[in-house]
């Protein structure tokens, strides 16, 4: 961030009791559906902060004040509720698609920041099970029929500085099976993504979205770039493990673009036409392959 002349962001400080006062997506919800056609409305997606955006950044001592949170436990539980709260309006206007972003979960693929952590004196396993936690009592709850699912990234700021490297492996078995939601939105565009092999923890009952076509260059991919990738995390989800048939693996998968096309509000080095293209290479690409 330093080599784009960024020194300091704005954050924020928890003085004071968590309360939700109003809503914050209903409106960007209310504004696409007035878009597409009311059968559509239960395709819209509406994506919302992770809960421990600024927790990640700045640790208990600097995230809220510890005379109104005694611990993590007690701040993420008033942020669960305003959260709940916030899906339930959602909902009751019929959203049915929820991802929460949070590239954090990958700072813990991360060996150097590993290490850091463990200089610092953080406990990074029990800090990990606190950010699955406090998700878990967002999700908590939710109507059967609201499909919510988490995004991981490493960073794609300007046309793809990242901020952290390091395949899904360390975090895999924990956060694929502990962590409440129906689907994964995987970044796979890069090699510091890692390989495939993680998605063999995944659950019979999730879906795991391959983040695969890249948003933070121009270049098109191929559809058989794409199916071959496909079946690369198939042969990653049966080997060894018989239970799960190529046919129920592939049910498992989707394809995606690995990000929006903008990231962060700058944007990254792709036009209008780049984006029409990629993604009509994703439509017949999941024809083909589904």
């Amino acid at each position: 961030m330093y080599a784009y002349g960024i020194k300091e962001a704005e954050s924020v400080f928890c003085s004071g009791k968590i309360k939700r006062t109003k809503p914050f997506y209903l409106d960007q919800f209310n504004y696409i559906k007035s878009l597409v056609p009311v059968e559509d409305v239960k395709y819209i997606k509406i994506n919302v902060c992770s809960p421990s955006w600024y927790h990640q950044r700045h640790g208990s001592d600097l995230t809220y004040d510890l005379s109104v949170y005694k611990n993590d436990d007690e701040y993420f539980d008033d942020l669960g509720i305003a959260y709940r709260a916030e899906f339930k309006e959602l909902y009751d206007h019929g959203c049915r698609h929820i991802q929460i972003d949070d590239p954090t979960f990958c700072y813990f693929c991360n060996e150097r920041m590993i290490s850091e952590m463990e200089e610092a004196g953080v406990d990074h396993e029990a800090l990990l099970d606190t950010y699955i936690r406090a998700i878990n009592v967002c999700t908590r709850d939710r109507p059967g029929d609201l499909t919510v699912g988490v995004h991981m990234c490493r960073g794609n700021f300007k046309g793809g500085v990242h901020f952290s490297e390091g395949g899904y492996g360390r975090i895999a078995v924990k956060l694929f099976n502990k962590l409440n939601v129906d689907t994964f939105y995987l970044e796979y565009d890069t090699e510091r993504a890692g390989d495939f092999a993680p998605l063999k923890h995944l659950p019979g009952n999730k879906v795991a979205v391959l983040g695969l076509v890249t948003t933070k260059n121009p270049k098109i991919e191929t559809v058989e770039e794409l199916k071959a990738r496909v079946n690369e995390a198939v042969d990653a989800m049966t080997r060894d493990n018989p239970q799960r048939t190529r046919q129920a693996a592939l049910n498992q998968l989707c394809i995606s673009t690995q990000c929006g096309f903008a990231s962060v509000w700058e944007g990254n080095p792709v036009t209008e036409e780049d984006e029409y293209k990629k993604l009509a290479v994703l439509v017949e690409a999941a024809k083909q392959i589904w």
